[in-house]
């Protein structure tokens, strides 16, 4: 398990000066987004001249590009604006290996027309799920063109809000091109009982084999539920980091969810827990 970060946790003008910026905190794993080279997340256009340019970048600084963000709104109410989403998925997915990755992330989306962050009653609707298996089909139909595996991540506002919900989409859609990004602070619902450790292992036990990409943000309930940088709120990363190791996870896990300043000390906590975790299994 390797530390890195989310590209656009650096607001820079370029790309370069946006790589830089990676490469200055010491990390050398990214989840990419086409905002940080000046693009639209999800492009107008195939654009291979910018796509190789992208990858030749990376390679200069020794940068790995885990996944490329692909999120759009998978189930939106709007045909139209769905339909869009889909058509520039597909240009994303056309420049990834140019780019130099071979993973999209995505989360399925809200039935709320404005933010696709915002729950919605509509999301648990008979209608909603058979929307969003239809266009999980599409997108799984142009990783496959394309060599991609895409990465799902359960959203508290989505209508794949949960490891339940998650495996569920994998055993309908049957394929192994989709996968799962995990989020622990995702799965926490103030309103339940549950222990997180709990809950996390169950997800594991549900999806762990799916899991190629961890995500490290944080939460704290002294105000109502927010997120904050790891480490610094509530989420026991202790527990997270061992249930990852014990389900034989391999891939990067993503620090995002946090301010520029933030990244040098969360990045330093999760190294040190990190290490703890890995000197108890050796």
């Amino acid at each position: 398990m390797r530390l890195g970060i989310f590209s656009k946790t650096f607001h820079r003008p370029t790309l370069d000066g946006n790589l830089d910026a990676v490469m200055a905190s010491g990390l050398d794993i990214i989840q990419f987004n086409l905002s940080c080279a000046g693009l639209p997340s999800l492009p107008d256009a195939v654009d291979m001249e910018m796509a190789v340019h992208i990858r030749e970048a990376c390679e200069k600084r020794h940068l790995h590009m885990a996944a490329v963000s692909g999120t759009f709104n998978m189930i939106h109410p709007d045909r139209q604006k769905l339909r869009n989403g889909v058509r520039r998925f597909r240009h994303l997915a056309a420049m990834c290996h140019a780019m130099g990755t071979s993973v999209i992330t995505l989360c399925t989306g809200t039935r709320d027309p404005v933010n696709m962050w915002r729950t919605h009653p509509d999301n648990d609707t008979p209608e909603a799920w058979n929307d969003l298996l239809l266009t999980v089909r599409e997108v799984v139909n142009i990783a496959e063109e394309f060599q991609l595996d895409l990465a799902i991540e359960p959203e508290r506002a989505n209508v794949v809000s949960d490891a339940v919900r998650c495996r569920q989409l994998l055993d309908t859609i049957a394929s192994a091109r989709l996968k799962v990004v995990l989020d622990a602070a995702n799965l926490f619902r103030p309103e339940e009982e549950k222990p997180l450790a709990d809950v996390l292992e169950q997800a594991l036990s549900l999806v762990g084999e799916q899991v190629i990409i961890a995500h490290a943000k944080d939460y704290s309930t002294a105000d109502g539920l927010k997120y904050v940088a790891a480490g610094t709120g509530e989420l026991d990363y202790g527990a997270y980091l061992r249930l990852l190791q014990d389900y034989h996870f391999k891939g990067p896990l993503i620090l995002h969810g946090l301010s520029e300043n933030e990244v040098p000390k969360s990045a330093h906590y999760l190294r040190t827990r990190m290490a703890a975790v890995q000197r108890n299994v050796q």
